[in-house]
């Protein structure tokens, strides 16, 4: 056995050691789902865990978060890893476990991020082993992944609260990551209750957007000649959207998706307010530019077409994930260890969900593994939790095996920050992702005195 070897099973021994302590977490924070940027109960679950390894804990990154930070030999390497896991929930009122008041639920199994951070750090603290191996490793929980409830994130936006809908987009821009050399999380796999992992993948990005189509109001009986119908310029909006599918290219994973969240205000009114969200979601940013043109020329017809206005308000979404082939050998490699020789499933693959940790790595070589241990598609009323041992304790093995393996050899070391130096820094990021804020605005409503 080596003495990455030995290292190596410290870590896995301490975390079967806290194995209790990490699986309630989990279970407490599945108990009570908090949306982005209000994750207030959460964080403190997350602080109290980092505390009680005498972490030192740095809260309110971006409204909530924290982080902490355990030190080993820096002198002989600045080298900082960073490992993730996410606070926020989704909303699935439909879910069993859902909150009754905002239908919040994790069903999206964040808690299991969680648990892979505390376990990770259980390991490498409570172990003693990262005071054994040269470098850093930062203990962050973010906030607000799941790119939604945006009427409240825009409040906080217009307050200058955040800048960002998406809680790593706001660390990136508040310079957490300007340090880190290397990022790592895991995801809840759908449908896959097996012991299996799958990490070589890459993953679309997007841009967010409200829409508003404004009309006017008459009885939608008596007069409806006397209104402009805005849930028409919605509707001829949307077919208009779906006239265009066909020109997206395949190799693209082109994904248009809108929803109404106001249809009107009365049956008997025309509806003059109507109040649209949508992603477009594509596998490269000039992919992602092109479909979302196409999308708001189709949305600004509908308004077009009925004598209506819009307002079109475009916010950055996340960026394609790209995951870093050292990482990524390295975790599957300490996933057959750990897992079993059949653990890591599949070939590279490209899947047309989003993450904001798509953003951390165009900074950073980072890793972002689908772990399995749940049944029932993601953000499903059916998913959940069915192996505790590998939705909460084994990927956590294998995060914290990870960064003991990149960390105490220097050829690796060597192969991530070569990586990193091909990467887009702090100012260039915010340089390509600012610009997707935009708002477009037709107006084709004549005046009722006309």
């Amino acid at each position: 056995m080596t003495e990455t070897d030995t290292l190596k099973q410290r870590v896995r021994d301490a975390i079967d050691d806290h194995s209790d302590d990490i699986v309630s977490l989990a279970e407490s924070v599945h108990a009570e789902p908090e949306l982005g940027y209000k994750e207030t109960k959460t964080t403190a679950k997350v602080v109290d865990e980092f505390e009680g390894l005498s972490l030192d804990v740095e809260t309110e990154l971006a409204i909530t978060g924290a982080r902490a930070r355990a030190e080993g030999d820096t002198e002989a390497d600045d080298f900082t890893f960073a490992v993730l896991g996410e606070l926020d929930a989704l909303v699935n009122p439909g879910h069993p476990a859902a909150d009754p008041e905002t239908g919040a639920c994790h069903a999206c199994g964040h808690e299991a991020q969680l648990a892979n951070l505390v376990g990770a750090a259980y390991g490498l603290v409570a172990s003693g082993v990262v005071q054994d191996v040269p470098g850093a490793v930062e203990f962050i929980a973010v906030p607000a992944e799941e790119y939604l409830d945006l009427e409240y994130r825009r409040g906080l936006l217009d307050e200058g609260e955040i800048e960002f809908f998406g809680g790593k987009q706001e660390l990136i821009k508040r310079g957490y990551f300007d340090d880190v050399h290397a990022a790592a999380m895991i995801h809840a796999a759908s449908e896959t209750p097996e012991r299996e992992v799958s990490s070589n993948f890459s993953s679309n990005g997007f841009v967010g957007k409200t829409v508003a189509y404004e009309g006017r109001e008459s009885h939608a009986g008596g007069a409806p000649e006397e209104g402009v119908n805005a849930l028409n310029a919605a509707m001829t909006g949307m077919n208009a959207v779906n006239a265009n599918r066909e020109t997206f290219p395949d190799e693209e994973h082109v994904r248009v998706h809108p929803i109404v969240t106001k249809g009107g205000d009365g049956v008997n009114v025309v509806p003059a307010d109507v109040q649209m969200e949508s992603y477009v979601r594509a596998k490269s940013v000039d992919a992602i530019e092109e479909a979302n043109a196409t999308t708001n020329r189709a949305l600004e017809s509908g308004a077009m077409a009925v004598g209506a206005n819009v307002t079109i308000e475009d916010f950055p979404g996340y960026l394609p994930l790209r995951t870093d082939d050292t990482l990524v050998d390295s975790f599957d490699r300490n996933a057959r260890e750990v897992i079993g020789p059949d653990a890591v499933y599949g070939e590279h693959q490209h899947v047309t969900g989003s993450t904001d940790m798509g953003d951390v790595t165009q900074l950073v070589p980072g890793v972002h593994p689908w772990t399995g241990g749940f049944e029932g598609a993601a953000h499903s009323t059916e998913f959940g939790a069915v192996d505790e041992e590998m939705a909460y304790l084994l990927p956590a093995k294998v995060t914290a095996s990870m960064v003991v393996e990149i960390l105490a050899d220097p050829e690796k070391r060597a192969e991530v920050r070569a990586a990193k130096r091909e990467k887009l820094s702090r100012e260039t990021y915010l340089e390509a992702v600012r610009p997707m804020r935009d708002t477009v605005r037709g107006e084709y409503m004549e005046s009722a005195t006309d």
